[in-house]
C-alpha cells in the first residue's frame, strides 16, 4: 500500500462535528484528511431530518449558552460564506409544569444570562398560537431567538467549503481501527499528528476503552399532514420543546412544506448504528401520535414521513470534548445526547483549537471524561 500520507489532523466522522472541524482547520492552512464511512449527508446517524431545534435559553444547563451564542454567529457566517439559508427563527416555546425542568431551566438561562423572553400562561399560547392545546396546568417560556436549522444542507455546504480550503475527504471509507495517529481502512493507512473522532454512535467501536461510556438510542420522528395547515406555518407555529409529564419531553417543529415534523426527546431503546431497526413500528407512531392528539389536534393527520435518528448519549447527558487520557493525540468530541446539532460550528471551532495546540475561548472542563472516571474503573 506504500507509505502513509501523513496529515496534521485526521477527522474521523464527517456529520455535524466532524464537518465543521475540518472547515475549521483547513481554513486555518492546516493539512487535513476528513473520513466517513458514509457519504454524508446521510441518514444513517444522527446528523438528518432536515430540521433541528436551534435554541438560547438553554433548559439543561446555563453553561451551554455561551456556546450556543457563538454557534449562532458562525452559523450566519457560514450562510454568508456558502449562500445557503440554513437557519430560520420561529421563536420557541418550552412548556411544561411551572416546577419542569424545562420551564424551570430556560427561565434560569435567561435570567443567568440576561436573555430576552417572556413568561405566559397557557391561556395566553392558546391566544397567540391556537395550534396549540395547552393545558391550564401548564405555562411556557418564550423565547424569540429559536427557531431550526436545515442540517443536511448545513453539511453539505460545510464539506463544500472545506474541500474548497484544501481539506482531503474521502467518503464510503470506514476506518477498520484507530491505534494511536494511525487510521487503517480497506485502502490504506493514513498517519496524522493529531486526531478527532468525531463518529457519534461509531464511536465505540473506534474507541472500544470508552465504550461503557456511550449508548446510542433509537427515536423515530414523524411527520403528519395538519387538519389545520394555516396554523402550522412558520409564522404561527414556533418550535417547542413540552416536558409533558416529569422526565419526559417531546418536539416539534412547523410545516415548512414536508408536514408537522414531531418526535419524542429520549426513552428510545438501546441499539447500534449498524442493528438499529429502521422501520416505523405501530407502536412508534401511536406514543407519538397520543401525545399530538393530546397536545395539538388539528396536527393530526395523515402521516406523510418517518424516519429512524440514533442519539449517541452519555451517563449524564451533557458533551464529551477531550483528549483520551491515555494518548493526547486523539480527541474525542461531542456524543451529545440528542442536543448537540445547533453546537456545530462552535464545537467545531474549540476542537480545531484544541488540534492545534491553541486555548480555546470556552471553559471545557464540563465536558471532560474524568467525570465519568469512577464509572470507568468499575
Amino acid at each position: 500500500m506504500g507509505v502513509p500520507r501523513a496529515y496534521d489532523v485526521a477527522v474521523v466522522g464527517l456529520g455535524a462535528m466532524g464537518s465543521h472541524t475540518a472547515l475549521e482547520l483547513a481554513t486555518r492552512g492546516r493539512r487535513v484528511l476528513g473520513i466517513d464511512r458514509h457519504r454524508p449527508p446521510h441518514t444513517l446517524g444522527s446528523t438528518h431530518g432536515r430540521t433541528r431545534i436551534i435554541r438560547e435559553a438553554y433548559f439543561e444547563e446555563p453553561l451551554y449558552v455561551p456556546i450556543v451564542q457563538r454557534a449562532y454567529d458562525l452559523w450566519r457566517r457560514l450562510e454568508e460564506r456558502s449562500g445557503a439559508r440554513l437557519l430560520t427563527v420561529t421563536g420557541g416555546l418550552m412548556l411544561g409544569a411551572s416546577d419542569s425542568e424545562v420551564v424551570v431551566g430556560a427561565r434560569a438561562s435567561a435570567v443567568e444570562h440576561d436573555l430576552p423572553y417572556e413568561e405566559l400562561s397557557a391561556r395566553q399560547v392558546r391566544e397567540r398560537f391556537p395550534a396549540y392545546a395547552v393545558p391550564d396546568e401548564h405555562e411556557a417560556i418564550l423565547e424569540p431567538r429559536a427557531g431550526f436549522l436545515e442540517p443536511e444542507a448545513a453539511v453539505e455546504a460545510t464539506l463544500a467549503l472545506a474541500a474548497a480550503a484544501g481539506a482531503e475527504l474521502r467518503f464510503d471509507e470506514p476506518v477498520l481501527e484507530l491505534e494511536g495517529n494511525a487510521l487503517r481502512t480497506a485502502r490504506g493507512t493514513y498517519l496524522a499528528d493529531r486526531v478527532v473522532v468525531a463518529a457519534g454512535p461509531w464511536l465505540p467501536e473506534l474507541v472500544p476503552g470508552l465504550a461503557a461510556l456511550f449508548t446510542a438510542a433509537r427515536q423515530p420522528l414523524l411527520w403528519l399532514d395538519p387538519q389545520e395547515p394555516a396554523l402550522f406555518t412558520p409564522e404561527r407555529f414556533p418550535v417547542f420543546v413540552w416536558e409533558w409529564k416529569p422526565g419526559w419531553a417531546f418536539y416539534g417543529f412547523p410545516d415548512v412544506g414536508d408536514g408537522f415534523k414531531v418526535a419524542v426527546h429520549h426513552h428510545g431503546e438501546a441499539t447500534t448504528p449498524d442493528t438499529v431497526d429502521r422501520r416505523l413500528r405501530p407502536d412508534d407512531e401511536e406514543a407519538i401520535r397520543e401525545l399530538v392528539r393530546r397536545f395539538f389536534p388539528a396536527g393530526d393527520g395523515e402521516l406523510r414521513e418517518f424516519a429512524v435518528c440514533l442519539y449517541t448519549n452519555t451517563p449524564d447527558e451533557h458533551f464529551v470534548i477531550d483528549r483520551l487520557p491515555d494518548d493526547e493525540r486523539v480527541l474525542v468530541a461531542s456524543p451529545c445526547s440528542g442536543h448537540g446539532f445547533k453546537f456545530a460550528p462552535a464545537v467545531g471551532e474549540i476542537l480545531a483549537d484544541l488540534a492545534t495546540g491553541e486555548s480555546p475561548r470556552f471553559d471545557l472542563a464540563p465536558f471532560a471524561l474524568r467525570r465519568f472516571a469512577t464509572r470507568r474503573a468499575s
